[in-house]
């Protein structure tokens, strides 16, 4: 929950770091924390909040770096290392928004979302995700955007979902290049070990394969759902290889 205390060894191993590497970072004040006496504790919601954010901006070559390290703990809790077949169901990609603002296309996105029957609250969705761009855009250069929750509110939602709208007319939506961005994918995960790692493999699917202008040349939603699970694979074999 956002409101969770972790210790120094809890936030180590929700990070992928080791303890030394977040005992350098407290030093070097680039991580939220706190000082109870002589204890470093750490809210969860601040470091949820600073970890994707840290995610969006890697390089590609610390995405990847991070991706790694992220796979291998993901193996314990995953049944298959592909995590798209799960959470990007039929009917939740939408190939031709018509979304002109920023406010739209978050309320849009939540409509196609609240078709999958998932969601328990669309309004207070709504307004999480508004807030969390009012902190800083999910937009990202080569015209695509993750919009995700500041903090993970599993209530929000009975199990974990991707959605994924792509615009019939390109926006500014506040993405480093100052480009404007025409694809969206909406994360909402209810095991927050699971949402840093799947921000990254979104990512990873991004930078890493041709999926980007495959999905803006697709026909229709089924097509554009193949072509993601397929540049998972991509990202997956290429990991494996040496």
């Amino acid at each position: 929950m956002s409101f969770q205390i972790l210790n120094l060894e809890a936030v180590a191993e929700y990070l992928n770091f080791t303890p030394a590497e977040v005992e350098q970072r407290v030093k070097d004040r680039v991580i939220p924390f706190e000082k109870r006496g002589d204890r470093l504790i750490f809210r969860k919601g601040e470091i949820d909040e600073w970890a994707s954010q840290r995610i969006l901006g890697f390089s590609t070559e610390r995405l990847a770096a991070y991706h790694e390290k992220s796979s291998r703990r993901a193996r314990k809790i995953l049944a298959h290392e592909a995590i798209l077949p799960e959470i990007l169901a039929a009917g939740t990609i939408e190939p031709s928004l018509k979304s002109r603002t920023k406010p739209a296309v978050l309320h849009d996105l939540v409509t196609l979302a609240d078709q999958t029957g998932k969601l328990n609250d669309p309004k207070l969705l709504r307004s999480s995700l508004a807030a969390r761009e009012d902190l800083c855009s999910t937009g990202m250069p080569g015209g695509f955007a993750v919009p995700h929750l500041r903090v993970q509110e599993p209530y929000l939602f009975e199990t974990s979902f991707l959605v994924m709208g792509r615009l019939v007319r390109p926006i500014y939506f506040g993405a480093p290049d100052d480009e404007p961005t025409d694809l969206f994918f909406l994360l909402c995960c209810q095991d927050d070990r699971l949402h840093l790692h799947t921000l990254a493999r979104l990512c990873m699917v991004a930078v890493k394969t041709d999926a980007l202008a495959q999905l803006r040349n697709a026909p229709d939603a089924s097509v554009m759902r193949d072509i993601l699970l397929a540049a998972e694979q991509e990202v997956l074999a290429a990991q494996k290889s040496p």
